[in-house]
Parts: C-alpha cells; sequence; structure tokens
C-alpha cells in the first residue's frame, strides 16, 4: 500500500513539473507589420509562411498598409485567405472613391454632371478637397471583411488581440487605436495624405499612422509578446532622379516624417523580415504578385528561426472566419445616428430599405453608395446586432462639414458657342435637406439657371426652378421673299413643382409654370403677316402660364458615352393662357417623349437606339411652339429637336416622330468611333392615318468621340441624301 502512494506520488509531480515544463515553453509571439502602401503585400506573403513555419501569432500591431492586412489577420482570416482577398480586389475603384452613376440622386443626375471642377468654399474662402476620395469604397471592404466581429469593440478581444497607429492632424501626436469601430480605424491607419480623407474618431481628426510610426515595434512589445516578428516594407527616401511623379514626390515628403521617427526600431525586433521592395511604391497595385513573391523569399529564409519558435509554442487549432459571415439577413430595426442637417426620413429614403426587407451585403453597399453620393456625408458606417427574429441595422453617418461648394465648367458648340459656367451650390441653407444652386453662364450667350430643392427622401420633394436661355441661330425662313434669317431666342422660365422619385430611378413630376418667349429678327424688315416692335421683327413675345407634368427613368451607367442603361422621359405641358401676343392663343397642349437604350457587345462595340416624338393635342397656330427639328446639341430648349443631317430647326411642325440608332466602337480607352442613322417624321399629322414611314426625312452621321477630364469632346460629319448640304458638328465639355 505504501508503495502504491509512493508511486503515485511521484507520478504527480512528474505531470506536474511536465506542465510546468510546457507553459514556459509557450512563447507569446507579437507580430509587427509596417507601412508601405501597395508594398504591404508582402505581409500577406510572410503570413503564409508564418503559417506555414507552425508560428501561432498571439499579437498583431501595424501602420497604414499593415493595419489593414493585421486588422484582417486579426480579425480571423488566414494567410490563404488574405491572398485570395487582396487578389480580388478592384483597387482603382477602391482609391478613386468612384461610385456607380445609378446610386446618384435623381437631382444630381439632371443637374449635376456639368463641372469640371468642384472646390469647397469653408468660412468664405475658396479651397481645395482633402482627397481624391473620401475612402466610402474602403470603408464598405473593410466592414464587409470584418463583419464577423463588427459588434467586437475592444481589440484585445478580437480572433488576435491587435491594434494600429494612426496620426493626430491637429497636434502631430500618436493615436494608438485599441478600441472603437475597426474597419474604422483600419482606415483611419491607412489615410494616405491627398490619396484617402482623414477620418474623425472621439473628435479627433485622423490620417496615416506612418507619418509618426511606420512600426509599431514598442506598442506591440507593450500588449505581451514575448518573441516579435517585424515585417518592415519601408524602402528609405529615394534619390532625386526617382523623383519623377506627383505621387513619388507626395510618398518622399511623407517619407521625411516616416524616416526620422523610424530610425531604430528594426533592432528591438528579435526576428526581422525586410521584403525587397524597393523597386515598387505606395500605388503599385497592379504588382501584387512580384510584391508577393518578395515577401515570400525574404520570410524563406528566416525558415530555420520560424521553425524553432514554433516548436517552443502550444499548438492551437485556428478556426476558419468562413463559418462566421452571414450571406443574407433580414432586417427587424433601422437605428440611425449621426445625422443633424438631414432628417431620418432623408437618409433612409436615400439607402431605401425598410424593415423586414431581406438583402444581402452587396445590396446594403449600394444602398450605403445612395447615401454618399449624394455628397452630404463623409462616411457611413454600419454594424449589425442579432436577433431571433432578424438583424438590428445600425446606421452611424458622419455629415460633410462643408456645405458651399463654387463649380466650374466649360462647353463650346455650334448653337451656344463658347460658354463658362460658374456655379454656387448651398446645402441645407433654410431647411434641413435643401439645396440651392445658381449656374451663370458667361460667353457669347449669357444664360442662368437656378434651383432650389427640399429632398424629402421617402416623402414628397418640392422644388422652384428659374432659368434664362438665349442664342442666335440662322434659321430658314421661306416668307416674303426670304429664305433664312438670323433668329435671336430667348426663354425666361419659372416653375414650381412637386416630385417623387422611387428607388432612385423613376421621378414622376407635377407643377405649374411661367414662361416667356421672345422670338425676334433683325435680318429683314417688316412682314404684313408678321407684327413688328421697336424695329424687330417679333414672332412671339408672349407670356404663356402652363400646368406641367413629367415621367422620367434613368438607368444609364454614363451620363455620355453610355454603354449600357435605359432612359425615358415624357413630359406634358398644357398651356393654359397667354398675353398672346400674336393675338391668336387658343388652349392648347403637347405631349413630348424620349426613349433611350444602351447596350454593348464584347465590351467595345456600343449600339445606342433614341426614340422622340412630340404631339400638339388642340389647335396650336403659333410657329415658335411647333417642333422644330434639325441640329445637333445635348442641351436643346423648349420644343428644339436635334435632326443629324439637317439645320437647326429646319423643319418644323405641330408633331413629330424621330428615331436614331448609333454605334460606337471603344477603339482605345475613351477613345470613340462613331455612326449614326436618324430618321425623322415631322407632320401636321404624324400618323397619316397609319402610313407613319410616308415623307420620311434621313440623316446620317460620322465621328469621333474623347471622353476627357472637361467632358465630351466631339467632331462630328453629318449628311443626308435628302438634299446637298453637308455639316460638321464639333463641340467640347460637359453640356449646360
Amino acid at each position: 500500500m505504501k508503495k502504491l502512494l509512493f508511486l503515485i506520488f511521484i507520478f504527480s509531480i512528474t505531470i506536474a513539473f511536465s506542465q510546468e515544463k510546457t507553459e514556459q515553453k509557450d512563447l507569446k509571439v507579437g507580430l509587427v507589420l509596417s507601412g508601405g502602401g501597395a508594398k504591404g503585400f508582402a505581409h500577406v506573403a510572410v503570413i503564409k509562411v508564418l503559417e506555414e513555419a507552425g508560428i501561432r501569432v498571439d499579437y498583431v500591431g501595424g501602420t497604414s498598409m499593415g493595419a489593414i492586412v493585421g486588422g484582417l489577420y486579426a480579425s480571423g482570416y488566414n494567410g490563404k485567405q488574405l491572398d485570395s482577398i487582396l487578389k480580388s480586389i478592384n483597387y482603382q475603384k477602391i482609391l478613386s472613391g468612384e461610385l456607380p452613376r445609378k446610386s446618384k440622386p435623381f437631382y444630381e443626375k439632371e443637374h449635376g454632371e456639368k463641372y469640371v471642377l468642384v472646390l469647397p468654399i469653408k468660412k468664405r474662402k475658396v479651397g481645395i478637397p482633402a482627397a481624391l476620395s473620401g475612402g466610402q469604397n474602403l470603408l464598405n471592404l473593410l466592414t464587409r471583411l470584418t463583419q464577423q466581429v463588427n459588434n467586437t469593440h475592444d481589440f484585445n478581444k478580437l480572433p488576435i488581440p491587435f491594434l494600429c497607429v494612426a496620426t493626430n492632424l491637429e497636434n502631430g501626436n500618436q493615436e494608438v487605436l485599441r478600441k472603437g469601430f475597426l474597419p474604422l480605424a483600419m482606415k483611419a491607419s491607412g489615410s494616405f495624405p491627398t490619396l484617402l480623407a482623414p477620418v474623425e474618431i472621439n473628435g479627433k481628426l485622423l490620417t496615416d499612422g506612418g507619418i509618426v510610426n511606420n512600426f509599431p515595434v514598442k506598442e506591440v512589445k507593450d500588449m505581451g509578446a514575448d518573441i516579435l516578428i517585424g515585417v518592415d516594407i519601408q524602402s528609405g527616401l529615394d534619390k532625386k532622379n526617382n523623383l519623377g511623379s506627383a505621387v513619388k514626390i507626395l510618398n518622399q515628403i511623407v517619407g521625411f516624417q516616416i524616416s526620422k521617427n523610424g530610425k531604430g526600431n528594426d533592432k528591438y525586433v528579435d526576428v526581422l523580415i525586410k521584403p525587397n521592395v524597393k523597386k515598387y511604391n505606395v500605388v503599385s497595385f497592379d504588382k501584387i504578385n512580384e510584391i508577393m513573391k518578395e515577401g515570400d523569399s525574404a520570410a524563406r529564409k528566416r525558415m530555420t528561426i520560424l521553425k524553432k519558435i514554433a516548436a517552443q509554442q502550444k499548438k492551437i487549432e485556428k478556426e476558419s472566419v468562413k463559418n462566421n459571415i452571414k450571406q443574407k439577413f433580414v432586417i427587424k430595426k433601422i437605428e440611425v445616428s449621426g445625422n443633424k442637417n438631414y432628417t431620418r426620413a432623408y437618409i433612409l429614403g436615400k439607402l431605401n430599405i425598410k424593415k423586414l426587407d431581406s438583402i444581402n451585403y452587396n445590396t446594403l453597399e449600394s444602398c450605403l453608395n445612395n447615401v454618399v453620393s449624394t455628397g452630404n456625408f463623409e462616411s457611413i458606417q454600419y454594424s449589425m446586432l442579432e436577433s431571433d427574429n432578424g438583424e438590428t441595422v445600425q446606421f452611424k453617418v458622419k455629415e460633410n462639414n462643408i456645405a458651399n461648394y463654387l463649380k466650374l465648367g466649360i462647353h463650346y458648340d455650334e448653337l451656344y458657342k463658347t460658354g463658362v459656367l460658374a456655379n454656387v451650390t448651398s446645402k441645407h441653407l433654410l431647411y434641413k435637406n435643401d439645396l440651392l444652386s445658381f449656374d451663370v453662364i458667361l460667353g457669347d450667350n449669357l444664360r442662368y439657371n437656378f434651383n432650389y430643392f427640399i429632398d424629402n427622401g421617402f416623402y414628397t420633394s418640392f422644388g422652384i426652378r428659374s432659368r434664362y436661355n438665349n442664342f442666335r441661330a440662322d434659321v430658314n425662313f421661306n416668307e416674303g421673299n426670304v429664305n433664312k434669317i438670323s433668329l435671336n431666342y430667348e426663354d425666361f422660365t419659372n416653375q414650381a413643382y412637386i416630385q417623387t422619385v422611387f428607388n432612385r430611378k423613376f421621378a414622376i413630376e407635377v407643377g405649374l409654370e411661367h414662361k416667356n418667349i421672345k422670338a425676334y429678327t433683325e435680318t429683314i424688315g417688316s412682314l404684313d403677316s408678321i407684327s413688328t416692335n421697336e424695329g424687330r421683327l417679333y414672332f412671339d413675345k408672349s407670356d404663356y402660364f402652363n400646368a406641367i407634368a413629367s415621367i422620367k427613368i434613368d438607368t444609364y451607367d454614363k451620363k455620355y458615352f453610355q454603354k449600357k442603361g435605359f432612359y425615358l422621359n415624357t413630359d406634358f405641358k398644357w398651356f393654359l393662357t397667354s398675353s398672346n401676343f400674336n393675338k391668336n392663343f387658343k388652349t392648347f397642349s403637347q405631349l413630348k417623349g424620349k426613349l433611350g437604350v444602351a447596350y454593348t457587345f464584347f465590351n467595345k462595340l456600343t449600339a445606342h437606339f433614341i426614340s422622340e416624338a412630340g404631339l400638339t393635342i388642340g389647335k396650336n397656330e403659333n410657329r415658335v411652339l411647333d417642333f422644330n427639328v434639325g441640329g445637333y446639341g445635348e442641351n436643346f430648349i423648349n420644343e428644339f429637336v436635334p435632326f443629324y443631317g439637317y439645320d437647326f430647326a429646319e423643319l418644323s411642325a405641330n408633331s413629330f416622330l424621330r428615331s436614331a440608332l448609333t454605334f460606337r466602337y471603344e477603339f482605345l480607352p475613351k477613345n470613340y468611333f462613331m455612326v449614326t442613322a436618324n430618321y425623322a417624321r415631322v407632320e401636321k399629322d404624324v400618323f397619316n392615318q397609319g402610313r407613319i414611314f410616308e415623307n420620311t426625312k434621313s440623316g446620317y452621321m460620322v465621328g469621333y468621340g474623347l471622353d476627357t477630364f472637361f467632358g465630351p469632346v466631339e467632331l462630328n460629319y453629318a449628311w443626308s441624301p435628302d438634299h446637298n448640304n453637308r455639316y460638321w458638328y464639333f463641340n467640347f465639355g460637359y453640356w449646360f
């Protein structure tokens, strides 16, 4: 019995000693990842080698791209998953902040796509944008990728404890981020100056952490690491011969402080892995495979020591993050916070989601883009709280602190000639959700456009428009032995309307309109059949009071050189009364519609079909209010309609039907060769008792188009077999 007790005692001591020895062998490894933009792809390759060696990472800390890769790793992904994720990202879209046109508000599609420069006005001073991109696309991506830990706000409680470093723009101090919304912290640390806008967290304006600490060795050591493995992708400062681009010069300027603050950090790292990525820069996103290869090569040189470290660690199986990702969810409740100048109804109207909707992450991100594309919000973040019956989606918006803008544009075409556009836009000026915009167009024809719009989201919106438009053009006359005259045309229009928008694609408007039209010539003296006044021959000088209504659908992917989408615009105008300059006015109405469909084959060849029609209901004795068809242009007003191969307003009647088919071939990026055929009937009775092809006019056009920063540039040649005239059309810049 005594021998048995002695053996049990010895066995217990042996087990206890063995456990103590094992515990002493279990090393805590900290992984430090430096910043370096696209060079940070090397981090992923290193992580894959660490996993191959059997290393268990217990703490992760990083800066800039190191924070992004480190944050994703800390949230549960393994090296192979990170490799796959980074190779699937469209980095141009992420950095540019480009949002699809379908996400733009209907107002913006109608009135906003004509400006070359948009400059913020703050404290009555015109500034420049803070960065090329606000970074919402990056925030969406990081939120989606870290959805499994969205409700973990203490980074020490992530699958791997994590921290990242950002720079306080106000005082230049280092900010170590250990708590908060993980995607926002990662974005703040990686907001490279001028490329991505700074991020506000807890009242502090934060930017790229590399400026103050690009290699946070001490911070990771203080987390409790016994062994530090550091991956340093810093390449030092470039020589003057290599500073040949704006990106490299900016990187060099930021690098001054990085180089100064980073000296000596390497010596505190137990295992330093330094990939040879000097020939790449912060935006070498197209070199992902080459950069990863350098990371793999550098890590494998340290494989022996890595395996020795792994041998002193306990083996813990890492759970795959895929098991925690929810692909689809039902919205039980929607919470909105952070809004001040925009109502909850406005935000929900832009999001276009409701309770009990069943959506996925792609749909949700499209909804977020709808909000950001208004320009009224710097960012919108979301998180989800799970429950038995669905998810509570929490949206936290950060409103744009810029409410006033100066916008500029430039244009030339054959009708309006040269125009320089200056616009002042002010938001939430009188009421929440409102927008005031005033265009002044200086040049050969002075014009203006005024818009005031209160966007109520889900509810009916209200707007006021005022416009003055004028041009001079040579037009056919054929009266009194005069074939052609120089027409002076002035239009002053004021409208008040209500609008309802469905799904950002479909808008219905009804309202009232006052219109003053002056159409006259100084080319000839008076004719008996036409009234004269002030030494001019006036064709019309009347005020009109009308009821208006419209239905609009716009799903085009682009405003110009469309590749896909559908467009419909139907206008109904009821001329109720007039000052009756020509003494022949009777109440009548006009119905006008335009349909467009674009579709692209093989990603290069686009077929674009457009059909327009107009119909007068009742009797109109005023030729100025007839449909005047002919010429080339995008910004015709009232009843003027383009028709290629005929002179401006050459055809005139109280009804018309026009169809055009254009083929565009993109032979180089943003360079197009174009061929168009268009046909029209302009008659008193366009239906002609079913004989709609009788007396059909035809015209053809070939041309070249270039999509530029200033807008579309086009040179076209048009003709018609109906006559011997030939026309060259040239336009430069956005139409306005």
